[in-house]
């Protein structure tokens, strides 16, 4: 009987969760369910958690803190560097140099986070970093520095 999953099987719908924890942050069951639904595949939470106990994934804190899924046998990611650019894709908007301040415009919530990576990575043209809820500034020690740190991060 068949009657979640719009036409996918248990295995298909088990690969696309694979797939998509594979190519992207998805922290939640919430967050998963919407990118199969988005994908065409709607299923319930009960589905959903008994999938992923199936596929043997784990729940785990990525280098930013943030909650992720991992895939068994996938090395977690540690490398700051790595997680810079990935917060800086999913959360950033906009990258602007003023003087030797770097202004990062982020997803409502997420400067923090764009900060602590910035402060983790201990890039060298960064002096120090200050977050509010969506706004990120990043001291440089002049305006050359500022304006190659924003040409880098954008």
């Amino acid at each position: 009987m068949q009657t979640e999953g719009r036409g996918l099987g248990k295995a298909d719908r088990q690969r696309l969760i694979e797939s998509i924890i594979g190519r992207r942050r998805v922290g939640t069951q919430q967050e998963l369910g919407k990118v199969l639904a988005a994908a065409g595949c709607s299923v319930a939470q009960a589905t959903i958690s008994r999938d992923l106990r199936e596929l043997g994934v784990e729940k785990v804190r990525d280098g930013l803190g943030l909650p992720r899924y991992l895939l068994p046998g996938r090395a977690r990611p540690s490398d700051p560097g790595d997680a810079l650019s990935s917060i800086l894709g999913r959360h950033g908007r906009t990258v602007s140099a003023a003087q030797n301040i770097v202004v990062i415009r982020t997803e409502v919530g997420t400067a923090g986070a764009i900060a602590r990576a910035l402060d983790r990575a201990a890039h060298p043209l960064v002096v120090g970093t200050l977050a509010g809820d969506d706004t990120c500034l990043v001291i440089a020690a002049d305006a050359a520095g500022a304006a190659e740190l924003a040409r880098e991060l954008s």
